[in-house]
């Protein structure tokens, strides 16, 4: 059964913590029943900027409303929000249905109501049956199902989730990530994620607002953000593109002049290797190979430029190689470092 959602309005919002400006005039609007990622590196201000949403954190400026109401004043309780933390934040010492319902109880809802509650929670995250088990019995992948049930469980408008599958290992994280997504599909709940994990960004979310020191850089569907992107920041922390500012290189490959501002922007996948000549193909030299099952990556040279590109995983280096471009994107220039 579907739960309700409602838009978040982020106006203007900034938040201070001394000298450090953690959130940096943001403003982003969210649709109902749509899955947005926050992406970005450690410290670039996206939890903080959840933790505002949420209420657990008080905005120095600027506002939000969610459902059309402003929130900005009131408490994380008296907001239609529910958190899912990065640490699950559970009670070792309760029970599975104690964890789940403590934020019903904390409400003052009946006994009844809050049984009948909690077992819809565990029935959307299948843990039918486990109410009574300790939460410290549980493995890592059903704790991080019970802090999703326990937010489920009082109907928010709004899911938060601060980096959630970041303790999971890969295989399980990769399950449980499309359990989550199938799960929102279904429930419809607005939801707000914050992630540092591009695919995991990519694979889950409606759109994605891109977080650099305190703002958001750019905001759009991800495929627009992976194959178009403006800047040359996003092209490189988003898919690791081989951002070229070598004016040289950068003409060759492209086969055109180089426009005022801008950097060449080229994913490794788009870059082919080849054994000869043809037109706009560079000639470069091997480094060396990294076998990554699907595929290898190759780290190669040209014009003293260190490039990355994708090869099958059987093929051979040539004699001679030349490097070519099979798609790629002028975006605005700037210093990547921070972005690598």
């Amino acid at each position: 059964m579907p739960l309700q959602s409602a838009g978040i309005v982020i106006d203007n919002v900034s938040k201070r913590f001394g000298d450090v400006v953690a959130v940096d005039r943001v403003s982003l609007n969210v649709e109902a029943g749509s899955f947005v990622s926050l992406l970005g590196p450690s410290g670039c201000g996206k939890t903080t900027l959840l933790r505002l949403i949420g209420g657990f954190e008080q905005v120095d400026s600027g506002g939000i409303s969610i459902g059309g109401v402003d929130v900005t004043k009131k408490s994380p309780q008296a907001r239609p929000t529910a958190m899912v933390f990065q640490s699950y934040a559970l009670f070792p010492t309760m029970t599975v249905g104690k964890n789940v319902g403590y934020g019903l109880s904390v409400r003052g809802e009946r006994k009844a109501d809050v049984k009948e509650k909690v077992e819809r929670a565990l029935q959307r995250v299948d843990l039918v049956g486990l109410a009574d088990r300790p939460v410290s019995a549980l493995s890592g992948g059903q704790q991080q199902r019970v802090a999703l049930a326990r937010a489920l469980a009082v109907e928010p408008a709004v899911l938060l989730f601060d980096e959630p599958l970041s303790n999971l290992d890969l295989a399980l994280r990769e399950a449980t990530r499309a359990e989550l997504k199938s799960l929102q599909r279904e429930l419809g709940t607005t939801s707000l994620y914050v992630t540092h994990d591009q695919s995991e960004a990519l694979a889950l979310s409606d759109r994605i607002a891109v977080m650099r020191d305190g703002r958001i850089v750019e905001e759009g569907t991800p495929e627009q953000l992976y194959h178009e992107p403006d800047s040359a920041y996003v092209a490189s922390f988003l898919g690791g593109s081989n951002v070229i500012s070598n004016v040289v290189l950068a003409e060759l490959i492209a086969g055109e002049t180089q426009p005022s501002g801008k950097a060449l922007s080229v994913r490794p996948e788009a870059l082919e290797a080849l054994d000869q000549q043809t037109e706009n193909a560079v000639q470069a030299r091997f480094l060396s190979c990294q076998f990554l099952g699907t595929h290898s990556e190759w780290a190669v040279e040209a014009e003293g430029v260190a490039l990355r590109l994708w090869t099958a995983p059987t093929q051979n280096v040539p004699e001679q190689l030349y490097i070519k471009s099979k798609q790629h994107r002028w975006v605005q220039s700037e210093n990547t470092s921070a972005a690598l």
